[in-house]
């Protein structure tokens, strides 16, 4: 299993940044760059507990869906999405918010396997986990822009 930890400062309120977090079209508008859309179940707005989602993103030259589920919300502390479907053995990504003196602290904890035994740990090693760490570094930059900076619409 491979573990992704990632922690972002941001200067507003703990309650803006979790919504922003599961805003499904602030997602899309944050990752542009792998033309990420959103396919079927929620397609817009905030997702909820036990809701779905279903992703269609251009990663490595190709496109790949990857549906998941809200498996765990309390507002506005934390949130879990799980996979359903997908190109990974399993996939969880916890995220995690806390109020400081400045504004919130955001922890992502990914955590996934990937199949084809030996050649995915490999493919892992090479690409994947440096790949899954910038897309949501980049999306956390986004978010952190987005309510310190610029707030354009979305």
């Amino acid at each position: 299993m491979t573990i992704i930890h990632l922690k972002t400062e941001i200067k507003a309120p703990i309650e803006e940044v979790f919504d922003l977090s599961r805003n499904i079209d602030f997602h899309i508008h944050s990752a542009k760059k792998t033309n990420e859309k959103a396919i079927n179940g929620i397609t817009s707005g905030l997702i909820e507990l036990n809701e779905t989602v279903t992703w269609r993103g251009k990663h490595f030259g190709i496109y790949l869906t990857h549906q998941s589920k809200i498996t765990c919300l309390q507002f506005p502390d934390h949130f879990t999405d799980e996979m359903i479907t997908g190109h990974f053995k399993s996939f969880k990504h916890q995220h995690i918010f806390h109020t400081t003196t400045f504004g919130t602290k955001m922890i992502d904890i990914l955590e996934y396997k990937t199949p084809y035994g030996v050649f995915g740990k490999l493919f892992n090693q090479v690409l994947l986990k440096k790949h899954l760490t910038d897309f949501l570094t980049a999306r956390n930059q986004s978010i952190k822009s987005y309510v310190e900076i610029k707030k354009d619409k979305i």
